[in-house]
């Protein structure tokens, strides 16, 4: 465990970072970061001292590219698991929105950025970025949960402004941002939060490096039982249009299938499909 400050981000000391010795996981925690990053590039905003900021490194053995999502669905599962025992007994479900975000209700409480790094077919070494909000008072910014570039005066539609560059699918939606300290009314000590996270995924961790198929398959089965909006239909958004689709399954290789109304499978990559609010 590496104690710090502050850095421009925890998940770029790690990439930089090379153990004398060989080690399990390497845990990079910060008080503050001058360049926390989220998915797609989108910064991470987190008052000095108030949340959890940290990356974790580990080199799992002879782990297929194929079968890296699963350490994707590990955290996640991880940190939900963490914050649910902090809310027991609230009625808001925490959940994962795919890939890996965590919810409280339809609200953000945490986010992860991974990096990963092959060796052939297998994986060589995964960072995995983490922020968490703990105990942030107020955030700075806001949003409706509509993807952005989408009717913001012009006349287009969500459809339209995502059909004219696929690359503007990095615009999922943004979502309100909560903490636990708004969410209970006081203040937590960050360290045991943490400390519930990391002992979460070094048990799934543990798991995923046995290679036992029945270990991933049920960390897998978790994760899909813990998704956000796993049951019922849900408008979304891709370069084609607006759609209402059901989350049907997501592949090992972490690909989201949605069945859409017409009971067509829709298959997706990160970036390539879009959340929208639902009314």
């Amino acid at each position: 465990m590496i104690e710090l400050d502050e850095i421009s981000s925890t998940n770029s000391y790690l990439s930089d970072y090379h153990p004398l010795t060989a080690v399990d996981i390497t845990l990079v925690t910060a008080e503050h970061q001058t360049a926390g990053r989220g998915q797609q590039g989108n910064s991470w905003e987190s008052e000095r001292g108030q949340n959890l900021l940290f990356s974790l490194q580990v080199q799992p053995s002879r782990l297929p590219s194929t079968d890296v999502f699963v350490l994707s669905e590990a955290i996640a599962l991880s940190i939900r698991e963490a914050i649910a025992a902090q809310l027991h007994g609230d009625p808001l479900p925490v959940c994962v929105k795919w890939p890996n975000d965590i919810y409280v209700g339809d609200r953000k409480i945490a986010g992860i950025l991974i990096e990963n790094e092959f060796r052939g077919t297998h994986l060589g070494r995964c960072i995995i970025g983490c922020g968490v909000n703990i105990n942030q008072s107020a955030f700075a910014f806001a949003s409706d949960g509509n993807p952005r570039n989408a009717d913001a005066g012009t006349g287009q539609t969500p459809a339209d402004a995502l059909a004219q560059d696929v690359s503007n699918l990095v615009a999922h939606p943004t979502p309100l941002p909560v903490s636990l300290f708004q969410l209970k009314g006081t203040a937590t000590e960050r360290r045991f939060v943490l400390e519930a996270i990391i002992d979460a995924f070094a048990r799934r961790y543990e798991a995923i490096q046995s290679g036992v198929p029945a270990a991933l398959a049920a960390i897998h089965a978790d994760y899909l039982a813990a998704l956000y909006r796993r049951e019922g239909s849900y408008p979304f958004v891709d370069a084609q249009g607006l759609f209402q689709a059901e989350i049907a399954d997501v592949e090992p290789t972490g690909h989201l299938i949605l069945r859409d109304t017409e009971g067509r499978l829709r298959r997706y990559a990160f970036k390539e499909v879009a959340y929208v609010k639902a009314n």
